[in-house]
């Protein structure tokens, strides 16, 4: 699914004024319309609606959304600040309210604004996506003062305030607990900065026009069910295990066998033809005890990877999982440069790499590299917001020419073509420890069957999904790294069905 930014979804406004033909006013009835029925059916009877509309189209959905409530007999009381313009539409469904018993409060200072209750619902129709500055004013202080009410909110298109291709850090920004959403997600939407401006997300489709969206492009999109679909390839019937990749990891460190075992058990359970853990001398024991699945090699380190003889005619390598920062593990990070296939790097493979820049022109093309947000930092420094942090995995990947998978909610994948991805899977039940293992193991097994971009998106959504099977089923409190692995099975046979 493509994510839009602010000036494109204008664009698609007015492409499908042009093209459907609709007219704009009548395009905001649509609009507002579902926006309504979805507040009919969703906020009970018994509770008052406080509709607040600002002076442009925004408030106009705001104004046709309290006519109709009005029209399905529900209990409305409409503000709206009182601007010296409003907008074509807003004009005219002002005028439509005419003929309705519905009294329009006019809010010119801050001794205007009502006060508001638990018993109230706000509906937030202010100021929609086409900000492009801070609030400031009576509007700030609107906003302010609707935040503190302890009332429900709803925010219509996106909360006010609230920047759709930019940071809003510092801003006066509506709190919702649910926002109503027309056609695509907003970029806002996906960054840990706006959880508290965002609430819960319900995408509605209002009709615009189609042949704009498959003709646009843009720079993110989402990665659904069916992206994946797509994606997936059933395994065909005289097929054996040479086909499925001939697979190694090397990781693990004494004290941290557990990493190297969660990776080489994800990486089986991914449809790996064949692997070989490639662990230091203590791991020996552990890894042929608990995955005998697995081929073990040994280093000649007992107690970490010295990277003095790493084995070569593998298909594809994962390194990281637990392996420590011994500084002698550096070797086995060049030695892997070298060989130049296809590559995962995670957890300390990168926190090794971050204190050698100079190696990064040496990390092989397609690498894949899986950091969170502490070791994205160390690698490529401090960004002021998580756009700038977007827009620097984005320089990266394509200077470097590798993926770099940024992990948390909505996961988003930088590309070496310029391109990024969110991922649309996972819970907060996966922040424990050694769910970036898991990860590891996934996409080294896949990397084995598919070209690397499609193993990326395809791995990282599967993660995620054997993560909400888990939190479905054991409660993300109570779930751990393991969980994941053991639902890996039924993330296949639900991205197969039908395939």
């Amino acid at each position: 699914m493509k994510i839009f930014s602010a000036g494109q979804i204008r664009l698609w406004d007015q492409f499908t004024i042009q093209h459907a033909p609709v007219s704009s006013v009548d395009l905001m009835e649509r609009a507002a319309a579902k926006c309504a029925d979805w507040i009919n059916r969703n906020i009970t009877a018994d509770k008052e609606i406080s509709i607040f509309c600002g002076p442009g189209n925004n408030g106009g959905d705001g104004l046709v959304i309290a006519r109709l409530l009005t029209e399905y007999g529900r209990k409305v009381r409409l503000y709206i600040l009182e601007s010296s313009q409003y907008s074509p539409d807003f004009s005219v469904n002002l005028e439509r309210l005419t003929p309705l018993s519905l009294k329009v409060h006019y809010l010119r200072t801050q001794t205007d604004f009502p006060e508001m209750s638990t018993s109230h619902v706000i509906i937030d129709a202010l100021y929609g996506s086409g900000l492009n500055r801070p609030l400031d004013g009576i509007a700030a202080q609107l906003v302010v003062h609707l935040n503190r009410s302890g009332s429900i909110i709803l925010s219509i298109d996106i909360a006010s305030g609230l920047f759709a291709d930019k940071s809003s850090i510092g801003n006066a920004v509506i709190r919702p607990a649910h926002t109503l959403t027309f056609q695509a997600y907003k970029l806002a939407f996906l960054l840990p900065e706006n959880e508290p401006y965002t609430g819960e997300v319900t995408m509605l489709d209002i009709g615009l026009h189609a042949d704009y969206y498959h003709a646009t492009a843009t720079t993110c999109e989402l990665v659904t069910e069916a992206t994946v679909r797509s994606l997936y390839r059933p395994r065909k019937p005289f097929a054996h295990k040479g086909n499925y990749g001939n697979l190694l990891l090397t990781a693990g460190s004494h004290g941290m066998m557990g990493a190297a075992v969660l990776a080489a058990k994800a990486c089986l359970r991914s449809g790996a033809g064949k692997l070989t853990c490639y662990v230091p001398g203590c791991g020996y024991s552990i890894l042929q005890t608990v995955v005998p699945e697995a081929m073990c090699l040994t280093d000649t380190g007992e107690t970490h990877i010295s990277g003095s003889d790493i084995p070569e005619g593998f298909d594809a390598i994962a390194a990281g999982p637990g392996l420590g920062r011994h500084p002698d593990s550096l070797l086995m990070l060049e030695s892997l440069f070298d060989q130049q296939i296809a590559l995962v790097l995670d957890a300390d493979a990168l926190n090794l790499l971050a204190t050698r820049p100079q190696l990064y022109t040496k990390i092989p093309r397609n690498a894949i590299l899986t950091p969170h947000p502490k070791e994205f930092e160390r690698l490529f420094g401090k960004t002021n917001d998580h756009f700038d942090r977007l827009q620097l995995a984005m320089e990266k990947a394509q200077e470097l020419g590798i993926y770099i998978v940024l992990k948390g909610k909505y996961s988003f994948i930088a590309t070496p073509s310029g391109n990024g991805y969110f991922n649309a899977t996972g819970n907060p039940g996966m922040a424990t420890g050694g769910s970036g293992d898991v990860l590891t193991g996934i996409l080294l097994g896949l990397l084995g069957q598919y070209a690397t971009e499609d193993a990326v998106l395809l791995g990282v959504y599967l993660h995620g999904l054997a993560g909400d099977l888990a939190a479905m089923h054991k409660t993300q409190e109570a779930m751990t790294a393991g969980d994941i692995i053991h639902y890996l099975p039924d993330t296949f046979r639900k991205i197969s069905a039908n395939s």
